[in-house]
């Protein structure tokens, strides 16, 4: 096991080298250029001489060295100082504007998992175990609803029509947590609910479908010929084994939180890495995009290997070598 995760840790190595320099290029190479942008905020009237005034720029951002000397500037000040540069447009480091928006993501995504595992993982296996039943019809039928439902179409109608009908609209102002407690969670529960609903559908199918599968197993009929009550067939013998894919499946959700979250965070004016990410993309700030998915690209690497550790634990069969 040891020598597995080593390996794994060392291939994470080539892995961000290559996220890197397709985050780095693509960047530059996107239509737009941030040189423009500036100089349109700081001479809109044009009395400035605009040419002196982009080439200045352009030496201040280093924008005028070749790409592949900004790249190799880029990657040694992020392994020797640790540090991902500077805004283009704040002029503060990079790692301070993004340690001030994660907490709110980290926050955000870990309440939307939850409540969507609490919403999934229960309807799923009570949908499996009164198959064709009402109630089972009812869990599908929700599931549906919630993969079928855009969750920014969802987050849309909460604010307009409680707002149009009952003179109510959800909190707008950010309050941390350490801040106001209760006042956090009220701004927080509404986005995390729409984010956990659009994970607890694909969830809750998977769910039903592996409870099925696994109580059609033969160890499973051994269980209820023995006499076994129902719940310490389905949560001894069924749920365990069925919980495989399903670590699988909400680990390939995990990282889309952060993408999902970026429409949820502009739309609730959350301050997370989500809307730092469209705002630096909007504003060209290469620094600050590119650090951003270097951070995304290894915390998907890490959830990989943390569901791989999981598996080892579920399914004693499995071994790392």
């Amino acid at each position: 096991m040891r020598a597995y995760v080593i390996r794994r840790l060392l291939l994470i190595i080539p892995t961000l080298f290559l996220v890197s320099v397709i985050v780095f290029v693509a960047m530059r190479i996107m239509p737009g250029d941030i040189v423009d942008l500036i100089i349109s905020v700081r001479a809109p009237s044009g009395e400035t001489d605009v040419v002196a005034l982009r080439e200045e720029i352009r030496t201040d951002l280093e924008l005028d060295k070749p790409i592949y000397a900004q790249y190799g500037n880029w990657v040694g000040r992020i392994l020797v100082h640790g540090d991902f540069g500077d805004s283009y447009w704040t002029r503060k480091s990079v790692m301070e504007d993004i340690s001030n928006s994660i907490p709110v993501s980290i926050e955000l995504g870990i309440f939307a998992v939850i409540i969507g595992l609490l919403i999934a993982i229960p309807v799923g296996i009570y949908s499996a175990i009164r198959q064709d039943t009402v109630g089972d019809y009812l869990g599908r039928s929700f599931a549906i609803f919630c993969i079928a439902v855009p969750g920014f179409w969802l987050a849309i109608m909460v604010m307009i029509f409680p707002s149009a009908y009952w003179g109510w609209s959800p909190p707008m102002q950010y309050v941390s947590f350490l801040d106001n407690l209760a006042g956090n969670l009220r701004i927080m529960a509404i986005p995390a609910v729409i984010l956990g609903m659009g994970m607890s559908g694909t969830t809750m199918r998977m769910t039903r479908t592996m409870m099925l599968e696994v109580l059609r197993q033969d160890y499973v009929r051994t269980a209820w010929s023995k006499g076994l009550k129902e719940r310490t067939v389905i949560l001894r013998h069924a749920v365990k084994n069925a919980l495989i894919p399903i670590v699988t499946l909400v680990g390939m959700q995990l990282p889309i939180l952060v993408g999902g979250a970026v429409i949820i965070e502009q739309i609730f004016n959350l301050p997370g890495v989500g809307r730092l990410m469209l705002a630096a993309l909007f504003n060209r700030d290469y620094p600050t995009v590119s650090a951003i998915n270097v951070l995304v690209a290894v915390f998907v690497l890490m959830i990989n290997l943390v569901v791989d550790m999981i598996y080892a634990y579920l399914d004693p069969r499995i071994r790392y070598r």
